[in-house]
């Protein structure tokens, strides 16, 4: 029998990262091709202008896929990250960029997409929009439990036991290893201190997490949401805890510690969770103490702040700071005379509706999840915003001539897809009801581009604005304004 033989790897020396790539990868351009370069967990984060040597892991048939092995000459973007668990943790990985230079890359991105994929005649796409702050913007942060905590180099290597126990975020790339974080600069206190809490309490008390290989164990996910607080509303903070069995003394005692620990939990809820996932939305959340939703306050410009209430399984955006920038964007463009009819596609739990509603005559918002729309008439009722329909179901399925007939054509329409953008036929049913605006509101702009180039059949892009919702990642938020031809 013969000895399999491995290949070396093949490697490349001293080569200049060019540019940022789509999903925060980085790129090399070389004779060859193109290289595609990762930032692999524990590895040097690379950024544009690094000088780096690579190790090419994986040939396509038109690029390669590398990681960094070293760096020789650092680039001028960079900037010292920090968090102690940047290159580890999967959050925030491009701290080791300097801000102005993230704002620079992520315009860029939106300008290839627009320009490559929608091949579409467009004008001059404005600067982006920085966020402020750039630390502590987020309101919802989801933790992990797990009996599976990832281990450093130094940690393997010990002779000490270390408890596999863990309360923070799953590592790249791995399901079943999480990072217990000490200090995350997400979101604003108490979430650190309910987080640690919680993992000493478990360790303190013996509490098993659970273990998503074998599907066994107690804590599984640890929510925390926040609400910015206002001129005339305190600080708001819902904690809710999943756990895998039904252990009622077990739980009401961790639930009374938090109570004790954090007066300022307005909302405390827990979920009986025993799937093989932690996904949620299709269990029971029960209200422990406070009320079962905290508030979110948004100045909508008419002099009367909108209150959005939101619960465990509400959609809200995660940086309602710059949503106002977003929101006021789309408002603006749509040209809102208060005669208009609007219809507000993927509506969610009906923050853009609302937010334009005191502008126009009517605003129906469509959105797929019910208890979305549940939340939307809610928040409409509680705003005493009388002149919105909200109507769940599929978008493909809905818009119909005979939905339109019912409802009305309308003169607006604004559109916020998930990542996988507006469906071809979803795109058709708005060529067919020929609005005279469409206003594009995209987490994603390669989809963004792709649906444009549908609607160049019917439409014209006015302006191009894109927002920075997620510092510190290559995620981008861009608002198209097109005008019916």
């Amino acid at each position: 029998m013969r000895n399999k033989t491995h290949k070396k790897p093949e490697r490349l020396h001293t080569v200049q990262i060019d540019a940022v790539a789509a999903e925060g990868k980085c790129i090399v351009r070389t004779d060859d091709g193109v290289i595609f370069v990762e930032n692999p967990t524990g590895g040097p984060g690379v950024a544009p202008g690094d000088v780096v040597d690579l190790r090419i892991t994986n040939r396509k048939k038109q690029y390669r896929e590398a990681v960094a092995e070293r760096i020789h000459e650092r680039s001028p973007v960079r900037t010292e990250p920090f968090c102690e668990h940047f290159g580890t943790c999967g959050g925030c990985k491009w701290q080791h960029i300097r801000y102005d230079e993230q704002l620079r890359f992520k315009h860029q991105q939106v300008v290839d997409h627009l320009t490559r994929i929608g091949k579409v005649a467009l004008p001059t796409i404005r600067p982006i929009l920085a966020a402020e702050p750039t630390q502590y913007y987020r309101n919802k942060l989801e933790f992990t439990c797990a009996e599976g905590r990832w281990m450093t180099t130094t940690e393997v290597h010990t002779d000490e036991r270390i408890d596999p126990r863990a309360v923070g975020f799953h590592v790249p790339g791995r399901f079943d290893k999480v990072l217990p974080i000490r200090h995350c600069y997400l979101q604003p206190d108490p979430s650190n201190d309910i987080r640690l809490a919680v993992a000493e309490y478990a360790m303190r008390h013996n509490l098993s997490m659970y273990n998503l290989k074998v599907h066994t164990g107690y804590l599984r996910t640890l929510i925390i949401r926040t609400a910015s607080p206002g001129v005339d509303s305190p600080d708001q903070v819902m904690v809710t805890l999943q756990v895998a069995q039904d252990n009622p003394e077990t739980l009401e005692k961790l639930l009374r510690f938090l109570l004790s620990t954090f007066p300022q939990i307005t909302s405390l809820n827990y979920i009986i969770n025993t799937k093989k996932n932690d996904s949620y939305q299709d269990q029971d959340v029960i209200n422990f103490a406070g009320t079962p939703y905290i508030e979110e306050r948004m100045d909508d410009g008419s002099g009367r702040p909108l209150t959005f209430r939101v619960g465990p399984k509400s959609f809200y955006q995660t940086n309602a700071q710059q949503a106002f920038t977003l929101y006021k964007t789309a408002r603006d463009w749509a040209g809102l005379t208060g005669s208009e009819r609007v219809y507000d596609l993927y509506t969610g739990t009906g923050t853009i509706a609302l937010f334009v509603a005191r502008q126009a005559q009517h605003v129906v918002g469509v959105e797929y999840v019910e208890a979305s729309v549940a939340d939307a008439r809610i928040n409409a009722s509680v705003n005493g915003i009388t002149n919105t329909t909200f109507v769940a179901g599929d978008m493909r399925d809905i818009l119909t001539d005979g939905f339109f007939d019912k409802h009305g054509r309308p003169e607006v329409v604004i559109t916020d897809p998930p990542r996988a953008g507006m469906d071809e036929a979803v795109v058709r049913q708005l060529l067919k009801a020929s609005p005279d605006r469409i206003v594009y509101v995209s987490c994603n702009t390669a989809t963004q581009a792709r649906d444009l180039s549908w609607l160049d059949e019917g439409y014209t892009v006015a302006d191009v604005q894109p927002v920075d919702m997620f510092p510190h990642t290559h995620h981008v938020e861009n608002v198209v304004l097109l005008k019916r031809r």
